[in-house]
């Protein structure tokens, strides 16, 4: 063993035994080793020699992975004189490991270990926004948003009378009072996540840093910025927790440690193929338009006081822009008409191909807002530039620049969305239109995405990474890592090493998986779901402490909501109803009052929630949790690989549903002392080749197949 991956399995050993009440896991210890001989042969920086090491590791609930991957990584980038970067897919994660997690190896450590949370900039107030709103709120509204329709009804308002507590601005002009004084007396840094209240969306996007808004070290309040404080804070770090999200999006632009130079672990990691798909994703709306009407006004406004004349007739240029994309969605209004007779309605383009007809309007949406976007950026660019030469401009240069930037990402948009829409390759793209009354208000919207995530990781984050560790609960299908690796793009990757951990948990005497055999076939979906909900109501009135109750879709749940009695329905607890974090609490309340409790919930409720003991002792999974079929960016995946003559079913769609049923079954048992039961009404588990693959992937509980209420050990 290499002497810095014998460093690195020191560390872990001294943690582990300064930990009280530490219960000895092989998989710990050789998911601990694995990191530190991979992470131990990186080299970084320019100047070394580009290599590469990227380990997968699968480790099973209770494994302990945040210690392994903690204390290993640690001990090298302090060697190596380098940061540890760890991405996240969720907030409870980012919270583990900054309040339990490294705290508890700092405190074991012989050497300060300073350690800090990334965020996206949009979680920090902006400064210079909110001293202007809480200074005069109809002024603040004018200059820095300039008339935009949203802030209309908030702008009437302050010109009640007596304006009543409903009234939105009343609500603003008292969040941003309390805001400002909650900074001057050190009450408050600026993170959103850490006032006590969260504050409406609405209300908080007006005070939001935000990059297309921000003049950065231009701006009269940069130095109390909190957004840039906490970015500084970030250099000092020898741990930085980010999100995934965040860190594809901070490639090339130094938010985070270049990624040539950091060690990396990706925890959670099974998210990143869709979180790769969602940073690629683009839409534009067709049918909220008034922002092209003030666009040319702002450009000529602002164009007027810095002293520059616009370079194009932006006022036609705009009227053009809105015509193109009014005669664009009247198009799309008389497609959906064809494609649905319902109110909502969505309409995919068949390989990614539109007809002609479509070419010459969305060429000239393209060339119009191209047109105006050069001017909005070369203005925007030299408001920038005063604001550096001449410092005595700085509020009013940052004044302008938000104006603008307020338009920025609707063009931006606009251009994006075009430009996908008439792109044509060798590998298609998702395209789809959608009409959508969800909001209360009619949407109209036009979306383009690519298809493969692997494509797109290899391309834009494996390129820099010279060491990392992707590590996950849920990272093989069906028994195999094969999926996950073609879907991060890690496939035929020599730098990659792959190892599966189980978990310590004694699954056959701890767990039992019961398959229900329902009469009716799933794809019967009135029936089967007439038939389970039935089941489900005797199962459910046999709950005497906690359950979780997992349905494939709103409309099934609602079936069952519906079928409840008097009884079940004090007991049951519904996802979408209260906060989540909330709705645990009651859950756990109930529970420690003797009482039965069950949660209903949807897919987000079948990873990442903790509910140990008597929380849960039975998951009940409605049907196997394939994705809806109605998904564009799923349907456009099969759709080409069938024209490559390739078996969308077997390659794509049993190993995706079989990670998510690995991720529902895991929410039984949480503990070395947790007994409990997953009931799983869908027969095609047992009955189907493609059910016995999912299985195959599945921790080795008691097996038995429930027959007319009598359970059958198999």
């Amino acid at each position: 063993m290499l002497p810095l991956a014998e460093l690195a399995l020191g560390a872990f050993e001294r943690m582990v035994a300064a930990t009280p009440g530490f219960r000895a896991r092989p998989g710990q210890q050789a998911m601990a080793q694995q990191i530190a001989q991979a992470l131990s042969r990186v080299k970084l920086g320019e100047q070394a020699e580009p290599s590469q090491t990227l380990s997968v590791i699968q480790a099973g609930t209770g494994v302990g992975k945040s210690a392994a991957y903690l204390s290993t990584g640690v001990a090298l980038a302090l060697s190596l004189k380098t940061c540890l970067v760890i991405s996240t897919a969720t907030v409870a994660l980012q919270d583990q490991l900054m309040t339990k997690d490294l705290p508890a190896l700092a405190a074991v450590l012989d050497t300060p270990l300073v350690y800090a949370l990334a965020k996206g900039r949009g979680r920090y107030v902006c400064k210079f926004k909110l001293e202007r709103l809480a200074g005069d709120p109809t002024a603040a509204l004018d200059d820095l948003f300039g008339g935009e329709e949203q802030f209309a009804p908030a702008r009437a308002a302050l010109g009640n009378a007596v304006p009543t507590a409903d009234d939105p601005m009343e609500r603003r002009i008292k969040l941003y009072a309390n805001l400002t004084l909650a900074l001057a007396d050190g009450r408050w840094d600026g993170d959103r996540d850490k006032l006590p209240e969260q504050p409406e969306p609405s209300d908080w996007s007006v005070v939001a840093a935000e990059s297309h808004t921000c003049t950065a070290r231009h701006c009269p309040a940069y130095r109390q910025c909190s957004y840039y404080t906490a970015r500084s804070q970030l250099a000092q770090a020898t741990v930085i927790v980010a999100n995934h999200d965040l860190v594809l999006a901070s490639i090339g632009m130094k938010t985070l440690p270049e990624l040539d130079n950091c060690l990396l672990v990706f925890d959670e990691g099974h998210h990143l193929p869709a979180v790769a798909l969602g940073q690629f994703a683009s839409s534009m709306d067709l049918n909220h338009l008034r922002w092209l009407d003030k666009l040319p006004r702002t450009l000529q406004q602002v164009s007027e006081k810095i002293q520059v004349a616009l370079t194009q007739d932006v006022t036609t240029l705009a009227q053009q822009l809105k015509a193109a994309l009014q005669d664009l969605a009247r198009m799309v209004l008389d497609l959906l008409a064809l494609a649905s007779s319902g109110d909502d309605a969505q309409h995919r383009f068949r390989n990614g191909v539109l007809p002609d007809v479509w070419h010459e309007p969305l060429a000239l949406i393209q060339g119009h807002a191209a047109g105006l976007s050069s001017v909005l950026e070369a203005l925007g660019a030299e408001v920038k530039r005063i604001a550096r030469d001449d410092p005595v401009q700085a509020v009013s240069c940052s004044l302008h620049y938000a104006r603008l930037g307020q338009l920025a990402p609707r063009l931006s948009s606009v251009l994006e969305t075009s430009r996908l829409l008439m792109e044509h390759g060798a590998q298609p793209l998702a395209k789809w239109l959608k009409y959508d009354t969800s909001s209360g208000l009619g949407s109209l919207s036009a979306h383009a995405c690519p298809i493969v995530p692997g494509d797109l990781l290899r391309q834009s984050l494996w390129r820099q990474v010279r060491g990392a560790v992707i590590t996950s609960a849920t990272l093989t299908s069906c028994g195999s890592f094969d999926f996950f690796l073609q879907e991060a793009g890690l496939s035929d990757n020599s730098a990659v090493s792959t190892l599966a951990v189980q978990s310590p948990f004694d699954y056959p005497a701890q767990g039992r998986l019961i398959v229900v055999e329902t009469e009716a076939d799933p794809k019967n979906v009135e029936a089967y779901t007439r038939e389970m909900v039935a089941q489900l109501l005797l199962d459910l009135a046999q709950v005497q402490r906690g359950a979780l109750v997992l349905f494939t879709s709103r409309a099934q749940m609602k079936v069952a909501l519906a079928a409840l009695g008097a009884t079940l329905q004090d007991a049951v607890l519904v996802q979408g109803t209260m906060a989540r974090s909330r709705l645990i609490a009651a859950h756990q309340a109930r529970v420690e009052a003797g009482l039965p409790s069950v949660i209903f919930g949807l897919q987000s409720f079948g990873e990442g929630l903790d509910l140990p003991g008597a929380l849960c002792e039975t998951v009940f999974i409605a049907k196997l949790p394939f994705a809806a079929p109605s998904d564009p960016v799923e349907e456009a995946r099969t759709e080409w690989l069938m024209t490559l003559g390739r078996d969308s079913f077997s390659e794509l769609v049993v190993p995706a549903t079989g990670i998510r049923l690995l991720q529902w079954t895991g929410r039984a048992i949480r503990n070395e002392d947790d007994q409990a039961s997953v009931v799983c009404y869908d027969r095609r588990l047992l009955r189907t080749a493609y059910g016995r693959r999912m299985l195959q992937g599945l921790p080795q509980y008691a097996l038995s197949r429930r027959v007319g209420g009598v359970a059958v050990p198999l």
